[in-house]
């Protein structure tokens, strides 16, 4: 089989692409597209654990807990033990990850407009059905 007709490669590369433009976007925020995808749940649900980041996010624990471990250094957020129960911990946001909220979100949006662009309302709607298919097999 030709490669360029491999799922596997039609799906990877075009999210290496992806990836690399949200990259180079988000680092003047001193973030990666993972720490994004963290904000986007914590700016979304409010204070949560790091189990339902896992859950929103679709990662592996040990990910999320990575994930968790750089952005607390780097002051994006804070753990705390859960109030109603003490074996569980509370992801919250902090005052330095509230005020780059707006300025990435616009990243977002500029950067789906960017690759979105060349697609239909139609197009773009079943591009979307199609990889949310993909997700759903697992």
């Amino acid at each position: 089989m030709e490669i360029r007709n491999c799922i596997n490669f039609l799906l990877s590369s075009s999210q290496n692409t992806v990836f690399k433009y949200f990259s180079k976007r988000l680092a003047e925020y001193g973030i990666t597209p993972s720490q994004y995808g963290v904000l986007n749940c914590l700016w979304t649900y409010g204070d949560i654990s790091p189990s339902k980041i896992r859950e929103i996010l679709n990662l592996e624990a040990s990910s999320v807990s990575g994930i968790l471990d750089r952005m607390q250094k780097n002051e994006l957020i804070e753990r705390q033990i859960d109030q109603n129960n003490q074996r569980a911990i509370i992801v919250s946001l902090t005052e330095k990850s509230m005020a780059i909220k707006d300025g990435v979100e616009a990243v977002v949006s500029e950067m789906n407009e960017k690759f979105l662009e060349p697609f239909s309302d139609d197009e773009r709607k079943i591009l979307k059905k199609a990889l949310f298919t993909i997700i759903d097999m697992e």
